[in-house]
């Protein structure tokens, strides 16, 4: 062996020496992941629990909702905290203002009964209400009328609810015309084209993103309107109602709710419908229904409150689908006991007509006259 290979050897020798002990891998508790299984169907079977007795829990809508029945004034101011808690559930008002004497209305036609207009109002920035604004043909020059709210439902438009016979609508826009009243009907957002087919709920789900919700906009495209309208010579103030069909009548109940400007409101073929569904699987709630505490603080039988004193009539039609009925029926009799604390029974009317999914126009024109002439 060589003195280099002698000396190599050695250096190795001694670095390996130099080198710590190996130590022994270190042994840790270990155990089958599946033995903790029974803990998550566990932990499961308790949130499932918790949402159960959240939905019979009635102690929070008690402490919320306290009306004083001393006088119609005094129950006004009570349930004051309730609206303020509703309108903080859906975002409203949305964030932001408009000029409203930028609104335009538009000369489109005229017939026996009216003129039209195409109105078109600054709501929010860069957000326009749309809508057609219709003046009977009877109302003379310096002479005021009411001004009825006609909201269209779902899928459908103010011209739906108007042109050709109206379809189920029937005398929903012009009946209100024909017996003097000056229309204003809405247009909401269902469809649109070049835009998704879900194109209502993809705009609901970022408008929560961003702190409010669909729902609170298209209230708020009613009543920043009324802000303008209730300016026009021809508008008497004093006497404003609003009238819907199915996702209208949603949007009658909840825009009459917040604003007590809208002294008598007609809810056809909606009251209810959610309460029925949710009670059916909870999951099937269209996605703009799904406001925070919608079914423990905000059923549509305790919104009634927040129209109470104004006159309230729900339609439902016998031969409807279930769901625009059933749980209607089984929820007036809290919405009339608002009214019958407060001696008011008059101004409320919970009606099953004899029809499908349509809007009741002999009892609903004869239930808004009742309440602009003070009946």
């Amino acid at each position: 062996m060589t003195r280099c290979a002698l000396l190599a050897g050695s250096w190795l020798f001694a670095f390996a020496a130099a080198l710590p002990a190996q130590e022994a891998a270190p042994r840790y508790f270990e155990q089958e992941v599946a033995a903790s299984n029974p803990l998550r169907t566990e932990q499961a079977r308790e949130l499932d629990g918790y949402i159960v007795s959240l939905k019979q829990d009635h102690s929070r809508f008690e402490q919320l909702l306290k009306p004083d029945y001393s006088s119609p004034g005094a129950y006004e101011e009570s349930v004051q905290a309730y609206r303020e808690a509703f309108c903080r559930s859906i975002g409203y008002p949305p964030p932001g203002e408009a000029k409203l004497d930028q609104a335009t209305f538009e000369p489109i036609g005229e017939d026996g009964i009216g003129l039209y207009y195409r109105a078109r109002i600054p709501v929010l920035p860069g957000v326009h209400a749309e809508g057609l604004y219709i003046v009977p043909r009877s109302l003379k020059a310096g002479e005021k009328a009411p001004l009825v709210v006609s909201m269209h439902g779902g899928g459908g438009s103010p011209e739906v609810a108007l042109f050709h016979g109206g379809a189920n609508y029937h005398d929903m826009v012009r009946g209100g015309v024909k017996r003097g009243y000056i229309i204003f009907a809405p247009q909401h957002l269902f469809s649109a084209e070049g835009f998704p087919q879900d194109v209502r709920n993809r705009t609901d789900e970022r408008l929560r993103l961003v702190g409010t919700s669909l729902t609170a906009v298209e209230i708020a495209k009613i009543t920043r309107s009324l802000d303008r309208l209730l300016e026009r010579p021809e508008v008497d103030r004093d006497r404003v109602g609003m009238v819907g069909l199915s996702y209208g009548g949603y949007y009658t109940l909840v825009t009459a709710a917040v604003d007590p400007r809208i002294r008598v409101a007609v809810c056809s073929c909606y009251y209810g419908v959610q309460e029925g569904r949710y009670a059916r699987d909870e999951l099937s709630i269209p996605s703009d229904f799904r406001f925070p505490d919608r079914f423990t603080l905000f059923r549509d039988g305790n919104l009634a409150a927040l129209v109470c004193p104004r006159g309230l009539q729900i339609q439902a039609g016998s031969k409807d689908g279930v769901d625009h009925r059933e749980a209607g029926v089984l929820q007036a009799p809290e919405s009339a006991a608002y009214y019958e604390k407060l001696g008011l029974t008059g101004r409320f009317q919970h009606l099953v007509f004899d029809g499908g999914h349509e809007f009741h126009d002999a009892s609903a024109w004869e239930f808004v006259a009742k309440h602009f002439d003070g009946r």
